[in-house]
């Protein structure tokens, strides 16, 4: 059975190739080869010798995952639906804008975590991404924005920032997310600053202090509600780690991070939390967390039951914010033609958690018009 080299960060791949009894410099060699410069094709390696390279087109693949479709939107965002077996597929999209090119990465293969206003937690948890899935989605993005070695065509890379804000909860797959973390900032792979890759997390307390540890990167926080009862319904997990453990972790996490701030990730839902109250109230929750604020309008799927705040009312919130002292902007809608927008990763699936069906059973209503447990 071969080895795809795909799932080795520059340590397991030094440590597989000595098991081959090859030498260090060699797993270096051939760490460049794959992400530096994007080739699958060993005999291509001109610089490793042909021992090498038959040895490693006997036991061993760079295997990305394939690419079902890639669909460019009107406003240049451009998402990618690759393949990772028994019938699953993960999206990836990457956003253009005048000082950068953002690749949104997925994790997982679905969602656990259900959370209420999220498209991707309505088709369930399938399974983790393995490391060769999460960092062959930058891989293949990079070569079909125009780093692709068989064509001749090496150019400077678009890519300059990465965000694990796709499908799945990233720190619940974290065996497979460090190492694609590490390649990631790897000067023979991606060579990217900590400061520009994002790990985005719900919450999930011990693996944020782990992370702290083992790959600080960027951090950005889906908060989305400024009290407890509010987030146990939006967000579950907060029902195990709350928001007094989650601000704590935050501070914690500020003593290791590339950044001196946590960002935290607002989805803006229209009479559920996007009052002046709420605003208020999230002032004094971070009051002790060096932080700045994304406020992201809702996309609307199919029965989700909410509804986008209108821009107005996002634009009061913001300025209560601003006014508090917290640096406060708010995401610009992309990609909503071809599904790519933030909460719409799944499109249209299947609602394998039944939520829908037990909010409809359900007696219980807010002010969205939905119960929101799950």
């Amino acid at each position: 059975m071969t080895v795809n080299l795909l799932d080795f960060d520059a340590e397991g791949l030094t440590a597989w190739f000595a098991q081959q009894g090859e030498k260090p410099f060699r797993a270096r060699q051939v760490l460049r080869w794959m992400h530096h410069f994007g080739e699958s094709d060993f005999n291509a390696m001109t610089d490793i010798a042909k021992s090498l390279r038959e040895k490693l087109l006997a036991t061993a693949t760079v295997s990305p995952p394939p690419t079902i479709s890639d669909k460019l939107s009107d406003d240049g965002t451009r998402k990618f639906l690759f393949d990772v077996g028994n019938r699953n597929a993960v999206e990836t999209v990457f956003i253009p804008e005048d000082d950068r090119g953002t690749l949104c990465i997925s994790s997982q293969a679905g969602c656990a975590l259900e959370c209420a206003f999220c498209s991707t937690g309505r088709q369930g948890f399938n399974r983790n991404l393995t490391t060769a899935e999460i960092i062959g989605q930058l891989w293949q993005a990079n070569r079909a924005l125009g780093r692709d070695p068989a064509s001749g065509n090496c150019g400077e890379r678009l890519i300059s920032n990465v965000v694990l804000m796709g499908m799945g909860e990233p720190l619940a797959n974290f065996d497979n997310l460090v190492p694609a973390l590490r390649l990631m900032l790897d000067d023979n792979a991606y060579g990217l600053s900590r400061r520009r890759v994002t790990v985005s997390t719900s919450g999930i307390v011990p693996a944020m202090d782990r992370l702290a540890e083992a790959c600080p990167v960027a951090l950005a926080v889906s908060l989305h509600a400024p009290t407890d009862g509010l987030r146990d319904k939006l967000v579950p997990i907060n029902r195990k780690y709350p928001l007094a453990e989650l601000m704590a972790a935050c501070q914690r996490y500020l003593l290791h991070a590339p950044r001196d701030f946590i960002t935290f990730e607002y989805v803006m839902l229209d009479g559920v939390n996007d009052s002046d109250a709420d605003a208020r109230a999230l002032l004094h929750l971070v009051r002790d967390v060096p932080c700045k604020f994304n406020l992201i309008p809702f996309n609307p799927f199919p029965a989700s039951g909410f509804h986008r705040s209108p821009a107005e009312r996002v634009r009061r919130f913001a300025s209560i914010l601003i006014n508090g002292g917290i640096v406060t902007t708010t995401r610009k809608t992309r990609g909503d033609d071809i599904d790519a927008a933030c909460g719409q990763l799944a499109g249209k699936v299947q609602d394998k958690s039944r939520r829908v069906l037990r909010a409809a059973a359900s007696d219980t209503r807010t002010t969205a018009g939905v119960e929101l447990h799950p």
